[in-house]
């Protein structure tokens, strides 16, 4: 049943509070908003997705399992990076410290979505918001230990040096290298620190997803892909400029972002990558660039971001469009097959869900996914977090910029860490 309740003496924001509060109660949950951020083709729906009528279950054959249980309902998950190898003929065999799944789904038993004026609601059960209402708030904050780096800053800057050789070489045009922080969590609250971060960090595709002990919490500015009807969108960011307090500095960031050459060269070949992977898909000739270079600003940075739109075949499903798609070219470079297997060569972490997709599929097909960037992911019954930050390696590169560039991207996550 559907029923709408309005909002009355508690607002929007402390009705969300009070149900991530009674949704962590679950096994299973998945919130999604775009905090109010107007974004071309807009960001997440504002939704609460808990408990589980059914939970997608398997060991391989992920896409088509998972083409098996999408038609007709409502599934929330992520995709991990490593579904590469379902993909390509390609193999992950790095440090895992937080042995997520490739790829996890569910059913929702309830669904809430947040409106401007009420809360409409998706249950058998008419009395839920009494239920959300009588949930114990814990004022307890989570605790982690300081971060642990996977490689030091020597050794990022000496191999950002051999993967340019790589380029000059002939084997890539662009790579995306990653290095990951960890540490153990001392206690755990994913609602507060979820919060927390997107007080910090509000973003057009923030999510807090449980599985089991398994927790995503994500302040990401990329859309991976979304579909409308026959349309489909992707929206790859490349090009990064640290935001200032002061007004002229902070246009000045912006204007060295909207003419950097480097920064320019690299979205394109993003686009290119995209546009190549839209077309396997897609009407010939419906491929389109409707905005190339779109510069917005975020609480950190100032982003370079390009829309690239297309109109799917009739013979195409969701799943198709999704898995020939995947993994996004904004975190793996070009050509896509070459540099995942310097990824691995290179990186010393498994990338897990980091770099992957998280998001929701509708009834009738429609979906909408982000790109797992700037997020912090917890393994609570091992007690293990970790995150992980990148950016885009070309000949033009500078190793030392590079590593500084990465250290920007993960502030947010380091002042929650450290409990700021």
């Amino acid at each position: 049943m559907t029923y709408f309740i309005p909002y009355r003496d508690r607002n929007r924001q402390q009705w969300t509070e009070d149900c991530l509060r009674w949704a962590n109660q679950f096994a299973y949950f998945s919130y999604h908003q775009n905090n109010g951020i107007a974004y071309p083709h807009d960001g997440f729906r504002h939704v609460l997705a808990v408990g589980s009528k059914s939970v997608f279950g398997t060991k391989n054959n992920y896409f088509e399992q998972l083409r098996h249980l999408a038609p007709g309902r409502w599934l929330f998950g992520f995709l991990g990076y490593d579904l590469k190898n379902e993909i390509e003929d390609l193999q992950s065999h790095n440090t895992d410290r937080l042995a997520f799944e490739p790829l996890a789904f569910f059913e929702p038993e309830h669904l809430i979505f947040f409106e401007d004026d009420g809360l409409r609601i998706v249950s058998e059960k008419p009395s839920l918001t009494e239920e959300i209402a009588l949930t114990d708030k814990i004022d307890s904050a989570s605790i982690f230990t300081s971060p642990q780096a996977s490689i030091t800053r020597e050794q990022y800057i000496d191999t950002v040096d051999r993967l340019r050789q790589h380029i000059e070489e002939g084997d890539c045009y662009e790579i995306n290298f990653c290095q990951e922080f960890h540490g153990t969590v001392q206690n755990w609250n994913p609602v507060d620190t979820y919060l927390r971060l997107n007080t910090i960090s509000p973003k057009p595709f923030s999510c807090l997803q449980k599985f089991n002990h398994q927790f995503i919490v994500c302040a990401s500015p990329e859309r991976f892909l979304k579909k409308e009807g026959t349309k489909i969108i992707s929206q790859p960011i490349k090009g990064t400029r640290p935001r200032s307090a002061n007004t002229t500095e902070d246009q000045l960031l912006k204007e060295q972002l909207r003419t950097s050459e480097k920064e320019i060269a690299e979205n394109m070949m993003i686009v290119d990558l995209v546009r190549n992977d839209l077309a396997r898909t897609s009407k010939p000739g419906t491929v389109k660039v409707e905005e190339l270079f779109g510069l917005y600003s975020f609480e950190q940075v100032h982003q370079m971001i390009s829309t690239v739109v297309a109109e799917l075949r009739s013979d195409v499903d969701s799943i198709d469009a999704i898995k020939h798609a995947f993994p996004m070219g904004s975190m793996t470079g070009a050509p896509k097959v070459k540099v995942m297997q310097l990824i691995e060569q290179y990186e010393n972490t498994k990338r897990g869900a980091f770099s992957g997709a998280a998001g929701y599929i509708e009834p009738n097909g429609d979906f909408d996914f982000n790109v797992l960037i700037r997020s912090l992911f917890v393994n609570a019954q091992s007690g293990v977090y970790s995150f992980q930050v990148g950016s885009a390696i070309t000949y033009d590169a500078d190793s030392a910029s590079e590593y500084e560039e990465c250290l920007l991207k993960a502030s947010a996550l380091h002042r929650i860490l450290k409990g700021e």
